[in-house]
Order: C-alpha cells, then sequence, then structure tokens
C-alpha cells in the first residue's frame, strides 16, 4: 500500500478563498471589515516569518490587519497594556500574540490577558473550557485544521479510534477535546499518549487515525502503525542536512517514506498540517466578526 498523500498547501488555499468570499460578503452586508491585530515581541527571525506570513494571508483575505512590532526587552506591564487597548479597539476582531515570548515575559498571563472573544488562536482558559463542555468558543488553528485535512479528504473520525502522541495546551489536548465531542466531524473515541505512556506502540497501532504532535523527528515508525491508518503529522522539527543551504531541513514526528508504505493517507511536512494553521486564524478572525455583529455590540475588553 502507498499512502495518499494529503495536501495540505492546497486545502488551506481553498479555505483561505472560501474565507475571502465570505469576508466581502459580510463586509457588503454589515459595513465591517474583519480586522486581526498581532503582537510581536523581539526580532526572532522565525516569530517575524511567521507574522509576516499571517499579515499576507490576512490582505490577500480581505481583512484588515495591523503588526504591532515591541523590542525584547519591553516591560511586561507595557506588553498588558497594550492588550488591554487592543481589547477595546473596535477595529480588532482578533488578537494574536505571536509565541514564544521572552522570558522575563509571563507567556500564560500575558494570553490570559486578551479578551475571549478575540482570542482566535483559542488559548484562552475560557475557550479551552467551551471547547471541553462542547460550547461555541474558538478553536486553536492547528487542531482545527487537523479536523479539516480529515473532513475534506473524507476521513471522518466518527466512530474510529483517534490516537493522539502528545499532550500539549496548543495541539495534543485541543486535538482530543475536538475528536470526543458528540458533534458532526467528531464522535471518536480518543487516546491520548506522552511520553510516559507504557508500551505506546501498542497502543498506535491500534489507531484508524494517528495524530502525532510529540516534537521528536520521525519517532513514529512503520512498526508502530497499522495498515490502512490516516496519519496526520503535526511535528516540525529541524535535522542537519548539509545538501542544504541552510545547513538543515524540516522533518515531521513521523518517519514518512517508512510510514507511507502501510497508511492510506499521511500528511508531509512540510506541505502538510502547517499551511492549515494560518488558514483556521484567518477563519477564526471572520467568525469572530461575524459574532460581534450578530451580538450588535463592541466585544469586551
Amino acid at each position: 500500500m502507498t499512502a495518499f498523500i494529503i495536501d495540505g498547501k492546497a486545502m488551506a488555499l481553498q479555505i483561505r478563498q472560501e474565507v475571502a468570499e465570505a469576508a466581502a460578503n459580510f463586509k457588503a452586508e454589515s459595513g465591517v471589515t474583519p480586522g486581526l491585530a498581532a503582537i510581536l515581541v523581539g526580532d526572532d527571525p522565525a516569530s517575524q516569518i511567521y507574522v509576516r506570513n499571517k499579515g499576507r494571508a490576512c490582505d490577500e483575505a480581505g481583512l484588515f490587519n495591523e503588526i504591532f512590532n515591541l523590542p525584547a526587552d519591553v516591560a511586561e506591564a507595557e506588553l498588558m497594556d497594550l492588550v488591554q487597548r487592543l481589547n477595546g479597539d473596535d477595529r480588532f476582531h482578533g488578537i494574536l500574540v505571536q509565541l514564544p515570548l521572552p522570558g522575563h515575559i509571563d507567556s500564560r498571563k500575558v494570553l490570559d490577558s486578551v479578551s475571549p472573544d478575540k482570542d482566535v488562536d483559542g488559548l484562552h482558559p475560557i475557550n479551552a473550557g467551551r471547547l471541553l463542555a462542547g460550547g461555541d468558543g474558538f478553536v486553536p488553528c492547528t487542531p482545527a485544521g487537523v479536523q479539516q485535512l480529515l473532513l475534506r479528504t473524507g476521513n471522518d473520525p466518527a466512530g474510529k479510534h483517534v490516537v493522539v502522541v502528545g499532550r500539549s495546551d496548543i495541539v495534543g489536548k485541543p486535538i482530543a477535546a475536538i475528536m470526543m465531542q458528540k458533534k458532526p466531524g467528531a464522535n471518536a473515541t480518543v487516546t491520548v499518549c506522552h511520553s510516559a505512556t507504557t508500551d505506546l506502540p501498542s497502543i498506535t497501532r491500534s489507531a484508524d487515525i494517528l495524530v502525532a504532535a510529540i516534537g521528536q523527528p520521525h519517532f513514529i515508525k512503520a512498526d508502530m502503525v497499522k495498515e490502512g491508518v490516516v496519519v496526520i503529522d503535526v511535528g516540525t522539527n529541524r535535522i542537519e542536512d548539509s545538501t542544504k543551504k541552510s545547513g538543515y531541513r524540516l522533518v515531521g514526528d513521523v518517519d514518512f517514506d517508512a510510514v507511507a508504505e502501510k497508511a492510506s493517507a499521511i500528511t508531509p511536512v512540510p506541505g502538510g498540517v502547517g499551511p492549515m494553521t494560518i488558514a483556521m486564524l484567518l477563519s477564526n478572525t471572520l467568525q469572530s466578526a461575524k459574532r460581534m455583529a450578530e451580538a450588535g455590540q463592541s466585544p469586551r475588553p
């Protein structure tokens, strides 16, 4: 068996086009342009690229966006003040705090200060609680992208055994919460594994759908999966490669070549889950603007 390669780049482009059309219609009907504020602290090259790419994606989708650059030594209180100003700024329906933040800043404290109504990254405890309870909150972008990758390739998780390898707050936990909901596009039996799981291969081999998000290159080997499994590789790891100008290349948490011989479908790295994250960020921002318009009020600070 040779796996079907799930093209996350093409799917993300489709979603971004859908958002652009919906945003144009929403603007025509309401007179409101969905807006995203991105906060970038310091000059980390990777973070700069991520934020710049998100800004370009907003421009292409017709969303208003602005990047707020702060120096690496900014005081935590000053950063918090900026978040509070943006919470009350009607131009913005979403606020993104680019991680990681410098070590002297309490990231959790900053993320918790973002209004839940503008938390389009889905990282606020209130939105995490809404997700677990099956309510209408914002879903973290990468897990939301994983769900779309499955549904749009005909791999509905309903009734399937979904095994998630990794328990992070950003990926592992919310994916598990999404998949277990009694809702369309979910309704799965979910097992969450991690570094302390006993006899991990015996559990991963029972998966109909395996989501790898453990942050270790090529961790999932061919003998850890069963024939016909659907594999979603969330990992993005740098490994040395002297043939590359950069001196490294990106690989996932899955031994792609070997596992692809057994899987029915698999995401590549890069080009799989990664592009979906920005697409879902745009979708969440549009969703936020619509919610605020329907409520007939500005977001709560």
